[in-house]
């Protein structure tokens, strides 16, 4: 039974993963039967993801091999399928069938069709044998394959000079990522003698209860995993590589922004019993993800460009959702890359019409209103929204204070809603006023009852276990408070002190990100020049 459940698993990515042998040149004269194939591949891989879960409630979760030898190192072939792989690939199935669906008539009547739709289902089969992979060597191997079918993808259209570099720019960055996991791996083999998934986190679990001794190399295990992670969800300062995509068509750009940048995220999910015993990767986790959070929204609000505002939504996003894994709150962080991924995915596809919408859009704003009117409202707001999710969250009993990071998650959540309002009631219209407070109950509340699916369904699979604050936790937590507070404060701002000097600083140095992109592009012409002398040589 469980060789039949753990091949029904697998054939997803299997399928997926045989279209990237179909040759280019085949696939571009036969257009129409690679539409089909794409339609069919995608469409079943979405069926066979459905029943998987549900054969997962019936049988309980799955550990299978398919093929067991010693290369160097012990390797085990099989499948690993919990309520977290199934969560993901639920999620990633669902948005590759309507990414695919959207690409037949996105890219209808270019002659590389073909080979467009093969490299597409590839990458969409390497993301889920990622997911259903059973131990580390799969999971890395899988974790290559991703970056190399992105690649194919970013490089579709070979006569855009920018597409070109920020494609070089993506491969030169994973390719830390990959040195750095493999170093991870090495020293997790050297710390726990195995790369499976079952036995490294029994191992795990017997040092978080004390019955085994803790290696010293624990530390610097969990953040090589991290740094990992941060190199393929776009994480500060390897963030360059996502904005500078934007040159791909469109349906790559949301099956990257909405599936494969959320690689990182359950890199750090999947790996949690182990990551959850090192308090420096945490913390250092928590503070890269709060400044690559607040970094990217800071930018996003100086863009012009659509997709490039929606590229800088999703680092602050993925920051985000790293800021939760250091936390501790890994449920909030896989509840965070469902509904990221699902709204990203709509944000792009539906990008090409926002200028029909912008135009259909009446301009006659109202004056904005007296700076002490203002500040009276937020105030306002900032009670009515700490009034809401006190109810909601706490209230309920949904989060209490043993939930990891529940305390700062909810304050952020507070100064998410106190704009909301703010926004709200400035419209002097009681009507706009009642939408914006049942709007912002309806968020709460709807966080709350998603939050607490999200923890029962991973109730085995993740960490639940967070070491004790210390002073360096204690700070960082107010860093972070203080940041998004800072940046509510500069969304107000930006509506009444716009002529103010420094804020216009601000502005043109946020608009050119910093100049960072301009380091990082220069630092990649460099690398590539090297490697191709040395190819050459």
């Amino acid at each position: 039974m469980n060789l039949g459940y753990a091949l029904f698993v697998a054939a997803a990515p299997a399928g997926l993963l045989v279209a990237g042998v179909i040759p280019s040149r085949w696939a571009n004269r036969h257009v129409r039967t690679m539409r089909r194939l794409a339609t069919g591949l995608s469409a079943g891989a979405l069926v066979l993801a459905i029943a998987a879960s549900v054969m997962l409630t019936v049988l309980g979760p799955l550990d299978a091999s398919f093929l067991e030898g010693n290369f160097l190192v012990p390797l085990r072939v099989g499948i690993y399928f919990d309520s977290l792989s199934a969560v993901m690939l639920l999620l990633v199935s669902f948005i590759g069938l309507i990414v695919t669906r959207y690409s037949l008539r996105y890219l209808d009547g270019e002659p590389a069709q073909g080979r467009f739709l093969r490299w597409i289902l590839f990458t969409l089969g390497a993301v889920m044998l990622l997911i259903v992979s059973r131990n580390l060597l799969m999971l890395t191997g899988a974790w290559v394959l991703t970056s190399f079918g992105l690649h194919q993808l970013l490089t579709h259209y070979a006569d855009r000079p920018t597409a070109i570099l920020a494609a070089r720019k993506k491969f030169l960055i994973s390719r830390l990522g990959d040195v750095l996991l493999l170093a991870a791996l090495a020293l997790t083999y050297r710390v726990f003698g195995s790369f499976e998934y079952s036995e490294v986190f029994a191992a795990a679990k017997s040092i978080h209860e004390g019955t085994t001794e803790a290696s010293g190399l624990l530390p610097l295990v969990g953040v090589l995993y991290v740094l990992g992670a941060m190199t393929k969800s776009a994480q500060f300062p390897f963030h360059s590589w996502l904005p500078d995509t934007m040159e791909t068509p469109t349906p790559v750009s949301a099956l990257m922004h909405a599936g494969i940048i959320n690689a990182g995220g359950f890199l750090v999910i999947r790996l949690s019993p182990l990551v959850a015993l090192s308090r420096p990767a945490l913390d250092f986790l928590a503070l890269a993800g709060a400044i690559t959070a607040l970094f990217g929204a800071v930018v996003m609000l100086t863009q012009t460009s659509v997709k490039r505002s929606l590229a800088y939504s999703t680092i602050a996003q993925m920051g985000f959702m790293m800021l939760q894994c250091g936390l501790g709150a890994f449920s909030a962080a896989l509840l965070h890359i469902v509904a990221h991924s699902l709204y990203k995915a709509h944000a792009f596809l539906s990008s090409g019409s926002v200028l029909d919408a912008a135009a259909r859009v009446k301009h006659d704003s109202p004056a904005p209103p007296s700076t002490h009117r203002s500040m009276l409202v937020l105030a306002g707001s900032a009670m009515a929204a700490a009034g809401i999710c006190a109810t909601t969250l706490w209230g309920t009993g949904a989060i209490t204070r043993d939930k990891p990071g529940a305390i700062l998650l909810s304050l952020i959540l507070t100064m998410a809603l106190t704009h909301l309002l703010w926004r709200s009631f400035l419209a002097s219209h009681w009507r706009v006023a009642v939408r914006g407070l049942l709007g912002a109950a309806a968020i709460s509340v709807g966080y709350c009852a998603a939050y607490v699916l999200i923890d029962r369904i991973l109730a085995t699979s993740v960490s639940h276990f967070v070491p004790p604050l210390s002073m360096l936790d204690t700070a960082l937590i107010v860093f972070v408070a203080t940041g998004f507070m800072g940046v509510l404060v500069l969304q107000v701002g930006l509506v009444h002190w716009n002529h103010l000097p420094w804020l216009k600083s601000l502005y043109v140095h946020a608009s050119n990100n910093f100049y960072f992109d301009i380091a990082a592009q220069k630092i990649t012409v460099r690398l590539w020049k090297r490697f191709a002398t040395a190819d050459a040589n």
